[in-house]
């Protein structure tokens, strides 16, 4: 007799989704579970929003940064979320039901096309949550190059990372990052923000 195949558990918590997916895909997840409260709050705060008629979200996971994103935002504001995995992708079209937020599972690196086909205009903040440090250096640089070429001028680029990679690429790209922590968060984060000029 033969065994059926396996398929991945589903679930509708985003918490074991996380948890799952990181198991699964550490070094593209990044982290075991999602964002603290205080580091979206803090995101909100780094990013200013509210100044923001297009803000785009690189890597949102199961969408707990994309809510607080959208908490922040102007209501006239658009969220664009670009995620590679699908199955976040779809956690997020389920589960965070607002009019301004777009779901686009795909690479961050098309970010200017992707904003092309959807006719968006130059967003005035990306946010990015993608672990730099577990993806290959071009791959990293290549991302950060199509964040400045998609950035409105004056846009700001702000990234949530464990490790210092990220400052390292965006130093080649911005120059020299703004850089401050957040300590309630599993584990600390460091947030890192350039202004286009």
């Amino acid at each position: 007799m033969n065994a059926r195949p396996r398929r991945a558990p589903t679930t509708s918590d985003p918490r074991v989704a996380f948890f799952q997916d990181f198991l699964r895909r550490p070094r593209q997840v990044g982290s075991i579970i999602p964002s603290s409260r205080f580091m979206e709050k803090r995101l909100v705060r780094v990013a200013e929003l509210e100044r923001a008629s297009t803000l785009v979200e690189l890597g949102p996971g199961t969408g707990g940064t994309s809510k607080a994103l959208l908490r922040g935002m102007r209501p006239d504001a658009q969220l664009l979320v670009i995620e590679i995995n699908p199955r976040f992708a779809g956690l997020i079209r389920r589960a965070v039901p607002d009019r301004r937020l777009a779901v686009h599972c795909g690479d961050a690196r098309d970010l200017p096309a992707i904003l092309a086909e959807r006719g968006l205009p130059a967003p005035e903040v990306v946010i990015s949550g993608i672990p730099f440090s577990t993806m290959p250096h071009l791959t990293g640089l290549g991302i950060i190059q199509s964040v400045s070429d998609a950035l409105a001028p004056d846009g700001r680029f702000v990234a949530y990372q464990v490790r210092d990679r990220v400052e390292i690429l965006g130093r080649r790209v911005f120059g020299k990052a703004r850089v401050s922590v957040e300590l309630l968060n599993v584990p600390p984060m460091r947030i890192y923000r350039w202004d286009k000029s």
